[in-house]
């Protein structure tokens, strides 16, 4: 009874915390909160409460270590984060990589080796999008930096608030979403702001590193408090507005249901899973709800031409089938309760990490465990990125790490 009423005292801490902490406009960057913003409130709360509930057995623990290991490409490093989460992009046979303390390089793809590294001077927050020969980055301080496939700068900008996510870029736009909710078209030429979007601002919101999907002349991106919204990459005007999931709860951290991952896409429906709600597909013409089934995730999701597959957040791959969201599979024995995002891969696998470092192949068809590979021990909270040869991945301790898939 004693541990009950100390899990209980945690968890309600943990709430008042969260409470104290995130309400309001301060960013917990702005606040200085390493640790807390580092974890995520909402596993915060997972872990003061029920810690016993999810242990991995011997067994699991055994069958983890007797698949066949990934095999390892290349590894290169760079510094470690505490709060910022950053991704490696694969783009004309290069892979670029940054770090918090300002550094970016590209490394040759099949190899690793270093083709060149830039100091910018700046804490960085959020990278690395690519394309059209442009490398983009995003700061602490709200500024967005442009570089050329050199490595020269060719530009710099400031938003509204610190950038967490990949910059993306499409023809002659480059989209930037801010921590304080706002979306950003800035010009590809010279970084000038052609439009803006505000977003929601519950009064709660989760700290991640989530952007937006560009398609085919539309932004889509997921939104604080469940919702999914498309809009013009011309001008920035929205088309159409839907509910992932509604706010439900008592307390403000029960009622945060936002969408923490990219939404995915295909030609006809677009779909997003939102934290403490549902995973959804809708209507890319004009958002109209296709099915939704109840889910969380605080990580994301990806899609084929079958299936839906969502990282849930307790630490579970779960399949869908993408035409009418009935279950398909669920793999439960990762050994970890915090997943990245899957990456679709050859040989109809998915590839994703884990907060302890490790990386998991599973198959599409059934869920099952195929290969897996550990890395540095820290965490990798983006979802794996594609290369020729394979995947890359990049730890919070800096590590970047390349795999075959055969």
């Amino acid at each position: 009874m004693l541990l009950r009423a100390g899990t209980s005292f945690l968890r309600h801490f943990a709430l008042f915390t969260a409470m104290m902490l995130l309400t309001g406009c301060a960013s917990m960057g702005d606040l200085g909160i390493g640790n807390i913003g580092d974890l995520g409130i909402s596993n915060l709360v997972d872990q003061l409460s029920d810690k016993d509930e999810n242990k991995v057995d011997e067994k699991e623990i055994a069958a983890l270590k007797a698949v066949p290991e990934i095999p390892l490409l290349w590894k290169h490093s760079l510094n470690k984060s505490k709060i910022a989460v950053f991704s490696p992009i694969y783009e004309n046979g290069a892979v670029y990589a940054a770090d918090a303390k300002g550094y970016l390089v590209r490394l040759d793809s099949a190899n690793g080796k270093e083709v060149w590294q830039v100091e910018t001077e700046h804490k960085l927050a959020g990278g690395v999008g690519a394309g059209y020969g442009t490398i983009l980055i995003g700061t602490f301080n709200g500024e967005v930096l442009a570089f050329d496939e050199m490595g020269h700068e060719r530009w710099k900008t400031r938003v509204t608030s610190e950038v967490l996510s990949q910059p993306q870029i499409d023809s002659d736009v480059v989209v930037v979403r801010s921590a304080d909710g706002r979306i950003f078209g800035l010009d590809a030429a010279d970084g000038s702001r052609k439009w803006v979007y505000q977003g929601p601002t519950p009064a709660l919101t989760m700290r991640n590193s989530a952007g937006a999907l560009v398609y085919r002349g539309a932004v889509f991106a997921g939104l604080a408090g469940g919702k999914l919204v498309a809009m013009s990459l011309l001008n920035g005007n929205v088309g159409w507005e839907a509910a992932v999931a509604q706010p439900r709860g008592v307390t403000e951290l029960e009622r945060m249901t936002d969408i923490a991952g990219l939404p995915v896409i295909d030609d006809q429906q677009v779909c997003a899973v939102a934290y403490h709600g549902r995973v959804g597909c809708f209507e890319i013409a004009d958002g109209n709800q296709i099915w939704a089934r109840d889910a969380s995730s605080n990580a994301g999701l990806t899609m084929d031409s079958n299936n839906v597959y969502v990282s849930e957040d307790r630490g579970a791959v779960v399949a869908y089938d993408k035409r009418s969201g009935a279950m398909m599979w669920k793999q439960a024995k990762l050994g970890s309760r915090k997943l990245s995002a899957p990456l679709l891969v050859r040989g109809e696998l998915l590839a994703l990490g884990d907060a302890e470092g490790n990386v998991s192949l599973l198959r599409r068809h059934d869920g099952s465990l195929v290969a897996r590979a550990a890395t540095d021990g820290g965490a990798i909270l983006s979802r794996p990125e594609y290369i020729s040869d394979g995947f890359v991945v990049q730890t919070s301790n800096g590590g970047i790490y390349a795999f075959a898939v055969q």
